[in-house]
């Protein structure tokens, strides 16, 4: 990760010291922001290439901020909250950001989430089964290589995140994916995260292809989901 530039919005000097301690030691330009209004105006300014936003900050806070993000750029972006509620952490993937972190946390944890992040955002060798580069189903085609969705005649446009994890899920219609699963193979790491941040993501795929006159992504209770298709 040499040279990666990473702005970290958080009005709290101790949190932002410690961050800047450890990532000097990791090799990433850290870009500070104390409150939410001059995060964007340092987004605009400096290109980050991840983005750490604190939920509580003065001027705008972290859910605002990241909204603003997601009307122009497709940043990586991780949440911070002190905050236990579920509530907190689903608003924040529902907004579009990309992972979340419970304060107080460790310095190393963050880097590792920002290492899988990257991971998963860079081109990966080819496999045999990438050779089939469109997946055609009943008024559903997904074209890999383009990264397009065309859902009942209409391109429908995803996050990417979203668009990995339809893909995943379609290459296999009937398999079951347990929610850890789908974490690790999409996420790139092993449950850092909650467990939750799928059923999220399934949320939207569903409410983005809602003009399919099928369900295509199911619930197996107790269990995850699978991806089924009746043509």
């Amino acid at each position: 990760m040499n040279q990666t530039k990473v702005l970290v919005a958080d009005d709290d000097p101790n949190v932002c010291e410690i961050i800047r301690l450890y990532f000097a030691k990791q090799q990433i330009d850290l870009v500070i922001a104390n409150n939410g209004k001059q995060a964007l105006e340092l987004v605009e300014k400096e290109s980050p290439d991840m983005i750490i936003l604190d939920v509580m900050m003065p001027e705008m806070d972290g859910f605002e901020v990241c909204r603003e993000i997601r009307k122009k750029w497709d940043t990586p972006i991780i949440m911070l909250t002190a905050k236990e509620e579920e509530f907190d952490r689903v608003l924040g993937l529902e907004l579009g950001a990309d992972d979340y972190m419970t304060k107080p946390f460790s310095p190393r944890e963050l880097v590792a989430r920002i290492r899988a992040i990257f991971r998963r955002l860079q081109p990966r060798e080819r496999t045999e089964e990438d050779t089939l580069q469109t997946l055609s189903f009943a008024d559903l085609t997904i074209d890999i290589d383009k990264r397009e969705v065309i859902a009942a005649g209409e391109k429908v446009a995803f996050r990417p995140k979203e668009f990995e994890l339809l893909v995943h899920m379609a290459r296999s219609p009937g398999s079951v994916f347990s929610r850890e699963q789908l974490l690790e193979q999409i996420w790139g790491y092993d449950y850092f995260g909650d467990v939750r941040t799928i059923d999220v993501h399934i949320k939207k795929i569903r409410q983005r292809l809602h003009k399919l006159p099928y369900e295509c992504i199911h619930t197996v209770w107790g269990v995850g989901y699978k991806f089924e298709v009746d043509e």
